[in-house]
């Protein structure tokens, strides 16, 4: 494909991208809803607790551990090469998924789909940056985020509508009609790219990233489930996997051709845009996590409704990101992403006030103001770290930001989720031991199980019968005073990415030295697509799509 037809094309090019992202994203999400069918023995595969966390957290493991290393290896062995090959393994581990006899074969096909999300992630970015020239990357990055969120809010939507009319297997099954789309489009619209003169591999650096990842989620996951740091296996994790990250910038440091060049951190525009995401993440993930427990165990929806009062902060997401760029050019980043960050931080004061009986319109009002404003910062933070890399290191600058938001995540949901559980096992403790005492059914085991979530309380309480509904109630209070606990550490995370921004962050968008503007498509390609005026892309290198 030459240069002429891969910018005439980009655009279908970015519709095929946002296709494999509404796939990966959206099917994480729409899990979530499902967990509830999957425990149960009949109508799922009887999940236990533990086995319901492993299937989500075998695709989290493995998405987080191989991001940095596939971003890499795209940059090397060409980006459309590795999307093919990514979404032809999430298709195959989907339709696994989906005919899943138990619970062990569901965690393992969950594990590969990670696999073939972690090699497309990265090169949706890298793509995005060498077909489109500094002018139009802006908007390209703002659609891009716009599907993030997009598929975030559809996936449990979608699950939901799935589940109320075909078996638990529909939420895996849907992918694969969607990759093969993809696929076909793949090879018509979207240029093959790589780095041109990638220098030797950087294998060490590779290698060390990998455990270094894996063992430090792992130990943020697993802390987060038991609420504690006490077990060997889990701050054994957390040291060993700091401690090989730590190995693994300082070999980074020194090594003369690195897979990550640990100098990109000294420009201010990558590093704070990566510290104002990892903040963003970290205080969001665990409250909209949670959110959906609200829904459904505090408020009794159904996961179809639960999913569809979501779809407002898709729509701040859709209308907001796309927008972000000429916000930026009217604003400024620096005031652009401090009024973000400000009303994030409102959503979270808000969350701190919230009650089973709060009108559901101010809940989805301020739903639509916090996914707009994280459209406003995440959009203008991710232009910015693209754009201030060399074309041949998109891929890894882009592995850098979708593992830092996917780690800040993971701790978001395991720090938030220590704190809610904390709160609800203090406060829930005294009334089971009540309901105990009049009920000789009740063991210890049950408990035990009954304490850990309001889930596990409620199912107790449907156990009991008319016994069990002195048990809703405050179930109910508990789990809000966790949240409300978890939103007020939101908000201190999400002032501390108010000074980062304030501090740190530069006043003016300055770009790349790429980004220079270019008044022909010829010339666009050739400044999105190469460095000192030589090739970096397919145009020449793969003249056959």
């Amino acid at each position: 494909m030459d240069q002429q037809t891969a910018y005439r094309r980009r655009w279908g090019g970015l519709a095929v991208l946002i296709i494999c992202l509404l796939v990966i994203v959206a099917d994480n999400t729409i899990l979530n809803v499902a967990l509830r069918t999957l425990s149960d023995p009949v109508d799922g595969v009887g999940a236990s607790q533990s086995q319901l966390a492993w299937a989500i957290n075998s695709y989290t493991l493995v998405f987080a551990g191989l991001l940095f290393p596939f971003g890499v290896l795209g940059d090397r062995w060409g980006r459309r090469r590795l999307l093919v090959a990514g979404l032809a393994v999430f298709g195959t581990a989907s339709a696994l998924s989906a005919y899943s006899q138990n619970p062990e074969q569901l965690i393992a096909a969950r594990a590969v789909m990670g696999l073939g999300a972690s090699m497309v992630m990265p090169q949706t970015l890298s793509v995005i940056t060498n077909v489109f020239p500094a002018q139009e990357r802006g908007r390209a990055i703002g659609l891009w985020a716009g599907a993030v969120g997009l598929a975030m809010a559809i996936g449990p939507s979608a699950g939901g509508l799935l589940l109320e009319n075909f078996w638990w297997g529909s939420i895996f099954l849907v992918n694969v009609p969607f990759v093969i789309v993809g696929l076909a489009l793949m090879y018509l619209l979207i240029p093959e790219s790589r780095d041109e003169a990638p220098g030797r591999p950087d294998v060490i650096g590779v290698l060390l990233s990998v455990p270094g990842l894996v063992l430090l989620v792992y130990g943020i996951i697993t802390a987060g489930e038991r609420a504690s740091l006490a077990d060997w296996d889990v701050f054994g994790s957390l040291l060993l996997g700091a401690a090989v990250l730590a190995l693994f910038l300082l070999h980074e440091s020194r090594t003369p051709e690195p897979s990550l060049d640990v100098r990109f951190f000294r420009n201010p525009r990558f590093s704070v845009s990566i510290a104002t995401i990892m903040v963003l993440f970290f205080s969001m993930a665990g409250i909209i996590f949670f959110l959906s427990f609200y829904w459904q165990s505090v408020r009794e929806f159904s996961p179809f409704t639960a999913g569809l009062l979501v779809l407002p902060a898709a729509l701040g997401q859709m209308i907001f990101a796309p927008l972000s760029p000429a916000l930026v050019r009217w604003v400024g980043p620096r005031t652009l992403a401090a009024v973000g960050v400000v009303i994030v931080c409102c959503s979270f004061v808000f969350y701190t006030q919230i009650e089973a009986d709060t009108p559901l319109a101010l809940i989805i009002g301020f739903f639509f103001l916090q996914a707009s404003a994280m459209a406003v910062v995440l959009t203008p933070a991710t232009d910015a770290i693209m754009s201030s890399v060399p074309p041949g290191k998109a891929g890894a600058a882009s592995a850098v930001q979708n593992t830092v938001r996917q780690v800040a995540t993971a701790m978001g949901v395991a720090v938030l989720g220590a704190v809610i559980s904390f709160n609800y096992r203090a406060r829930i403790a005294p009334v089971l031991d009540a309901a105990a005492e009049r009920s000789d059914g009740v063991g210890p085991d049950e408990l035990h199980t009954a304490g850990e979530s309001i889930e596990g309380t409620m199912a107790l309480a449907r156990s009991m019968g008319v016994q069990g509904e002195a048990l809703v109630a405050p179930a109910k209070e508990a789990f809000l005073a966790g949240l409300h606990l978890a939103a007020l550490v939101s908000l201190c995370f999400g002032l501390i990415g108010l000074v980062v921004v304030l501090v740190w962050m530069p006043r003016d968008a300055v770009g790349h030295q790429r980004d220079a503007p270019s008044g022909d498509p010829e010339g666009a390609e050739g400044t999105a697509g190469t460095e000192e005026g030589r090739p970096h892309g397919s145009a020449e290198e793969h003249p056959r799509s």
